[in-house]
């Protein structure tokens, strides 16, 4: 059987990460087709609270409480248990018949992501040829540890609640891709955004089990091949590299600006991925701060990559060859930074990508 990521290849193409500082999608979704027409994602705007990346994608969750002041959950509310039995049961049906997940609870709503409807509208108006599409969710290590019960206590911990979030997780990106497949007819890049994957080791999460997240990632990446997408993990900071580079991911999205010599120590487990087929996400764009962003050129970033790429060069990868499996990014989205910087970071993402691939490629 064909895996998703042998039907796409790469070659060094240019893609974002989903938040952006725009004044409204229309602007969002002209500055993507700008830059990145290849690999057109749908974009996120933080600056709209059912936009923020844990409230985007806890409707029809039971358990979850969205007040005026915190999203929290409660599993002692009268619903509850029913809540949870209709749950299970509308999880039940589109895992046993997939026809009807496009239709189901776990769709997400024009309220929370007009993005990615708008994107799906733009599929008949799009002049230049597209190789993939793109989308993005909240992954369930940082939704569970994003969401905290009245007494604080983290949804990870619990392990009904953690149940429900992996679950209907699982089940949102199965049904994106499902929609931007019936949108485009093209291979579907999904990302699951994990930053609180950075805060592996630290106190705050040091009875956090390494099998726990795997067998969670693994369900949610399960979950998008079987509608025939390609799963990829972004982590904007440092991170234990083996969770995510042993794992059954496409892409793995990483901070090549900042974080490149932690990312090497790897190597070995980096060739291994790519062996496999799997992808390289190389943030190699600056995006945490503005003086970097400022002073960076296409030239001096086509510069840090071709060192970069020289340094995990070695056995079976040339530089050519690592490019052939490489996406070129931002180091992370945009959102937090001014429209005129977050427009600099898509022109220069262009533009690597552009040079990289005139001079390994053609």
């Amino acid at each position: 059987m064909t895996s998703p990521a042998q039907k796409f290849t790469a070659n060094g193409l240019p893609t974002l990460i989903g938040s952006l500082p725009a004044a409204n999608h229309k602007q969002a979704m002209d500055w993507i087709l700008e830059a990145t027409p290849e690999i057109p994602l749908w974009p996120q705007l933080p600056a709209i609270p059912q936009e923020g990346m844990l409230n985007q994608f806890i409707e029809g969750l039971p358990g979850i409480i969205e007040a005026e002041d915190r999203t929290y959950f409660d599993l002692n509310t009268d619903d509850f248990t029913d809540a949870q039995l209709s749950f299970y049961e509308d999880y039940l049906k589109v895992t046993e018949n997939p026809e009807e997940l496009l239709a189901s609870r776990f769709k997400v709503d024009n309220d929370r992501a007009a993005g990615l409807y708008l994107l799906a509208e733009k599929a008949r108006k799009i002049s230049s040829q597209p190789v993939a599409v793109k989308g993005q969710i909240t992954g369930p290590f940082t939704m569970l540890t994003g969401i905290s019960d009245a007494d604080m206590k983290l949804g990870y911990y619990d392990p009904a609640f953690r149940d429900i979030v992996v679950k209907g997780i699982a089940m949102k990106a199965a049904w994106q891709v499902a929609y931007l497949q019936q949108a485009y007819d093209l291979p579907v890049i999904l990302f699951i955004d994990e930053p609180a994957l950075a805060g592996l080791g630290s106190s705050s999460f040091i009875s956090v089990s390494v099998a726990d997240i795997s067998q969670d990632l693994s369900e949610v990446t399960a979950a998008i091949h079987a509608g025939g997408g390609l799963a990829g993990v972004h982590v904007c900071a440092n991170t234990d590299w083996n969770i995510l580079l042993t794992s059954a991911i496409d892409i793995l999205s990483f901070d090549a600006y900042t974080y490149f010599d932690k990312f090497i120590t790897c190597k070995s487990l980096i060739h291994g991925f790519l062996e496999r087929g799997s992808i390289i996400a190389w943030g190699i764009i600056p995006t945490a701060e503005s003086e970097h962003i400022e002073r960076e050129t296409c030239d001096s970033l086509v510069d840090r990559w071709e060192k970069q790429a020289a340094l995990l060069s070695g056995g079976n990868w040339d530089i050519k060859g690592l490019l052939e499996q490489t996406l070129i990014t931002p180091s992370c989205g945009t959102g937090s930074l001014s429209p005129e910087l977050a427009k600099k970071v898509l022109r220069l993402t262009k533009e690597v990508s552009a040079v990289l691939r005139s001079k390994y490629l053609e």
